[in-house]
């Protein structure tokens, strides 16, 4: 798709079918030809059509971030979710994995033996339905606990009647320019080092999980047995810049119009674009050239952001857009972009295919 269907109202988000299916099929042949599962992160996206496609693919399962998306996929017959988060567990909360345990298998993530003497008191009896995995830091420096805290936290969660089936991490680190391949090996020896203390006290360590869109491909064999990468079926304006996407890899822009421009000795050569933080999110690293990317101007940058106005200075080489010029959007964080609107636009071969709702859309708890 080079250009914007004429049906399409901006702002708005649209996705393209060909270069999503691509980028699925892809990440799962890569990931999967070294024997390791692959298992998506659905926060990205949020969409039950998207996880279908995941799951066609040969994807061994699904992961959330929270409760509510795993229940909206499982409610839609996701069977094996993993919650990767550090949940502490109220009345309610325990209530609800219940129910989702009841319908699919879940696993959930625990980092302190607070937490699991909190989930084994709230759980009661429908502790050993449940799946733990433990988090370990691999230098991202988030949540996890240190590999000599590894023993301690899965003990009191064995304790606590929960089912310890290995150990999980996340190498956010890898979202720095040029270290992906360093926060790849450190993810290796965190899970490898983790796993053979938990063996060497008597747990089966069934799964080593780990993986971000930026390392997943780059996992090698005997590390981790599964990775959950989720901005990978998109692409984003940080993935550009850290070379682990091109142009050519995304799926997902805004469809936004110039609804203002300044060609004068008067002030900067720019554009104002329609699509302001509440459709591209706000997100901006400390080393990214912009908030955000023009899929067919590369030299292009969005400079500034407010609610609904995007400030683009202009290559002073080309010719500045006219008003009314629809023009594609790279948000620089896709993951916000889709949780801020409540569909998205299908389109293939440059025609409008469908609208697919964000259904796990705000379902932050």
């Amino acid at each position: 798709m080079s250009y914007i269907p004429g049906e399409i109202d901006t702002p708005a988000v649209v996705i393209d079918h060909e270069v999503l299916e691509r980028n699925i099929t892809r990440m799962n042949a890569a990931v999967t030809a070294k024997g390791i599962a692959l298992r998506p992160h659905v926060k990205t996206h949020k969409v039950l059509e998207i996880a279908e496609l995941q799951l066609r693919a040969g994807a061994s399962g699904l992961t959330a971030a929270t409760l509510g998306e795993a229940e909206v996929f499982a409610e839609h017959g996701a069977d094996d979710i993993f919650i990767a988060y550090p949940l502490w567990l109220g009345p309610r909360q325990a209530e609800r994995l219940r129910r989702l345990a009841a319908c699919a298998r879940i696993a959930i993530g625990i980092d302190s033996v607070e937490a699991a003497v909190r989930a084994g008191d709230q759980l009661g009896c429908a502790a050993n339905r449940l799946d733990v995995l433990v988090e370990v830091d691999s230098g991202h420096h988030r949540s996890g606990v240190h590999i000599d805290e590894v023993n301690a936290v899965a003990c009191a969660a064995h304790r606590a009647g929960l089912r310890v089936m290995g150990v999980f991490t996340f190498p956010g680190h890898s979202y720095l320019p040029g270290n992906h391949a360093d926060a790849a090996e450190q993810e290796r020896q965190a899970l490898d080092a983790a796993a053979i203390a938990l063996a060497a006290k008597g747990f089966r360590v069934d799964r080593r999980s780990g993986g971000s869109t930026p390392t997943a491909a780059l996992t090698p064999q005997g590390g981790a047995t599964e990775v959950r990468p989720g901005g990978y079926v998109f692409g984003d304006a940080q993935q550009l810049e850290l070379e682990r996407c091109t142009f050519d890899d995304i799926a997902l822009t805004v469809a936004a119009t110039v609804v203002s421009r300044s060609d004068s000795a008067h002030g900067p050569r720019r554009i104002i674009l329609d699509s302001g933080s509440k459709i591209l999110g706000s997100d901006r690293a400390s080393w990214a050239t912009g908030f955000g990317r023009l899929l067919d101007h590369p030299d292009a940058r969005i400079t500034a952001l407010y609610e609904h106005h995007a400030t683009v200075a202009w290559p002073a080489a080309d010719p500045l857009p006219k008003i009314g010029t629809r023009l594609r959007v790279i948000p620089n964080h896709v993951c916000l972009t889709m949780n801020l609107v409540d569909d998205v636009t299908v389109v293939t071969g440059g025609t409008v295919t469908g609208h697919w709702q964000v259904a796990a859309r705000g379902r932050n708890n």
